[in-house]
This record gives structure tokens, sequence and C-alpha cells, in this order.
């Protein structure tokens, strides 16, 4: 849909979303939910075709489809840029996009290429969108907003041969704790949700069997993926007085607490 739609989500309300990965997995669910809830979302991703497919299944909602590489910063100027002129301002950032990178390798037989391409998504691609965000924050009228960064899992404890993907989950942390500190004055709020096992394409092989510490092959339990969109439209809904710093949502018999 193509009205211009000014939001109050500084209050808690619904307001103008912008969710990265939204084409598929827990961006989409995420964008799904902030749709039907009546928020105005801005959809970035790497695919057109795949953003379109999220904004058809709420045809009723006000939609923008922004095709964007998180990992370049002229795009994700360019996301804000059309998210403001198309929507007004920005309440909320879902900074969502990541890549596990090749799964099962080594670090001592992990590509740079490799590293590189899970770091410059991850982390800098979290980074960009974060500080586009608190950019237009800082600067709308009313003043603030919202970013809800996706940690994981990981960023507490790694999988076996995760080297890259738990380093930058890792970092995400900090970089989830400097915004929420740099934020105060400008009534930006900043938390972080962290998913275990949630049920997208990109968790399916945990069904069948994952790589445990001890070196087994165990299948893992998985949850809803609507069950982490709803967590985290709660966590965006807060008025800007309150903040869920740091959240952990996973499925509940998975090894968890007791990976090591």
């Amino acid at each position: 849909m193509n009205e211009k739609r000014t939001g109050s989500g500084a209050t808690g309300r619904p307001g103008i979303a912008v969710v990265t990965g939204a084409g598929s997995g827990i961006g989409r669910a995420v964008a799904v939910e902030l749709l039907r809830a009546g928020w105005s979302v801005a959809l970035a991703g790497r695919r057109s075709e795949t953003l379109e497919e999220t904004a058809a299944l709420v045809p009723q909602g006000a939609s923008l489809a922004v095709r964007t590489d998180v990992s370049r910063p002229r795009d994700v100027a360019a996301l804000f840029a059309a998210t403001a002129g198309r929507f007004g301002r920005v309440d909320l950032l879902f900074n969502n996009a990541g890549t596990f990178g090749p799964g099962g390798v080594p670090v001592e037989e992990l590509p740079y290429e490799a590293w590189r391409h899970v770091v410059d998504t991850n982390l800098n691609g979290a980074f960009l969108c974060a500080q586009a965000a608190y950019r237009q924050m800082k600067e709308q009228d009313p003043q603030g907003g919202r970013i809800i960064n996706n940690g994981s899992i990981s960023a507490h404890t790694p999988r076996p041969h995760s080297v890259a993907y738990t380093a930058t989950k890792h970092a995400l942390t900090g970089l989830t704790k400097s915004l929420s500190l740099d934020g105060r004055p400008y009534r930006i709020a900043v938390g972080q949700i962290d998913i275990g096992n949630a049920a997208t394409d990109m968790t399916a092989r945990m069904e069948t069997g994952a790589l445990q510490a001890d070196g087994r092959i165990v299948p893992e339990p998985v949850m809803d993926v609507a069950d982490v969109a709803r967590t985290v439209r709660h966590m965006a809904e807060l008025p800007l007085e309150a903040n869920v710093q740091f959240a952990t949502v996973l499925a509940t018999a998975m090894p968890y607490v007791g990976r090591g």
C-alpha cells in the first residue's frame, strides 16, 4: 500500500517500523506481526521478490519494500530515507538481518572471505542500520524511538564450529549496551532479543540433528517463530520510559543452559 501514515510508536502505540531481513524467517514473522497490529513497516532485505511476498501476507497493511544490503552504507541510507519519505518518521528498528555463514567449518579451515561476509552482515550491518535509525530518531519530532537488536543464544554461548557467527553475536551485545547508554538523552531505547531454535528455514537442520559440544549429533526441539514475533511486538510497544534491555526466548527443552 502507498498511503503515508505517521505513527505514535514513541508513545508505546503502533508507529513506523523498519525490519531488516524481512523476506524470510524471524524478520518475516515480526513484520507480519507488526503489520497486523497496525504498524506501518518498511521491509528491508536483499531480494525484492521475498519482500513482496511478506507484504502480501498482510495486504491491508501499510508496507514499503526496499531492497537493501545492510553491509552497504548507501543501501542503508537509502532505506531510511525511503522510510522517512513515505511514512514521515521511524519509531522502531528491528535490527534482524544476519547470516550464520558456512556451518560446521573448523576455525582453522574458515576462509577469510567467509569470516568477512558474516562480520559485514551481522555486525557492520547492524551498526549501519542502528546509526541511521539513531540519526533519524534524534532529529524527528517528537524525538525518540526504539531499536531492538536480534542477538542469539550464541550471544551467550557458542555452538561448535561457529566462530564468526558467535563472535559477531557477542559483539552485538556490546553494541546494544553502548547504543542504549548513548540514546538516553534523546529518548532512544535500545534492547536485544536472544533467540534459540525458532522454527525457520535457517534452523530446519536442528530437528534432524545438530552437532553438540561432546561431538554427538542430536536432534533439538524448536519453537514456533510466532512466539518470537509476539515477544518483539511486546518490546516494541512499551512506552519509551520502559525498556526490555535483554530478553531470551528459546525452545524450552533445547540444550542451552547445559550446552557446554
